[in-house]
């Protein structure tokens, strides 16, 4: 039987594509829906999601990769992380259908298919755990206060910096100006707010979502990424959102050396194994 099975599939009038990785030596009634980020396709930045659905599949877990509409090779317009609710669901459908010994799935994802997972476990009893990875909380405000804390704090701690400027190195007044937007961006209010009914900014409603969902959640955060600062940021600010990350229902797990893509082979094989561990437990 071949492993890795190409399945095209249709919803609205849309032809999209997905890749079926099935478990070898089956061990698991657990599968992975590997959604993906974007601007972002099935393949994954460095072929990550590639090798990660290989070594799962490899240790017994069946995962199903895919293209949402408008993106890769699944046809349509081009659409963001609020607006792929559906083509998870189809996919999901598609991947119990070609596959019926899974019992529920785990959904993975990096940056904001992190969140837009989160976003729709909430409304599918068949999701079962969730991995998300750096997730996504960008607003104007939360960046501008991650690049204040975690950029130009250690720039100006930095004995490298202070040889720059006294040695005139350095255009100290464009930094002063930069910074000094940084700032007033910091202070601002109103983005990143919901496209549809629920008109909250993104890290409130991203919150609610991983309180409110019933499961397990594995969290993989780089220590080298502004996108995990600005998530860490929003977390370390809210009671309830901190204590979350602090129960029994989350796996913490944190990678200090690592980007955002875990774009070296060592990061990317402890995230693989990191998740293949933790998703044998659960099944468990």
């Amino acid at each position: 039987m071949n492993r890795e099975e190409p399945l095209f599939f249709e919803y609205a009038g849309e032809r999209m594509l997905g890749i079926l990785h099935r478990a070898q030596g089956r061990v698991q009634d657990v599968g992975v829906l590997l959604v993906v980020g974007g601007p972002q396709y099935r393949v994954g930045s460095h072929r990550q999601f590639v090798l990660l659905a290989r070594e799962l599949a490899t240790s017994g877990i069946p995962v199903f990769r895919f293209d949402y509409r408008g993106m890769g090779d699944s046809l349509g317009e081009p659409r963001d992380f609020e607006s792929i609710s559906d083509d998870i669901r189809v996919a999901l459908d598609v991947f119990f259908d070609k596959d019926p010994g899974i019992a529920g799935v785990v959904l993975w994802g990096l940056c904001d298919a992190a969140t837009a997972n989160a976003f729709y476990a909430l409304s599918d009893e068949r999701v079962v755990g969730q991995i998300a990875l750096n997730p996504w909380v960008r607003t104007s405000e939360g960046e501008a206060e991650a690049y204040i804390r975690h950029y130009y704090l250690k720039r100006f701690i930095s004995r490298e910096f202070w040889r720059k400027v006294l040695s005139l190195k350095f255009d100290v007044s464009e930094s002063l100006k930069d910074l000094l937007h940084k700032f007033k961006q910091s202070k601002g209010g109103g983005s990143g707010a919901a496209k549809d009914s629920d008109r909250r900014p993104l890290p409130l409603r991203l919150r609610d979502a991983q309180i409110g969902f019933v499961g397990p959640t594995l969290l993989i955060i780089s220590g080298q990424d502004l996108t995990a600062r600005e998530y860490e940021n929003r977390v370390a600010e809210s009671p309830e959102w901190k204590g979350w990350m602090g129960s029994a229902e989350v796996t913490l797990r944190r990678l200090e050396e690592a980007d955002h893509t875990f774009s070296r082979a060592r990061w990317r094989d402890q995230v693989a194994a990191w998740s293949r561990d933790w998703i044998h437990r659960l099944a468990d």
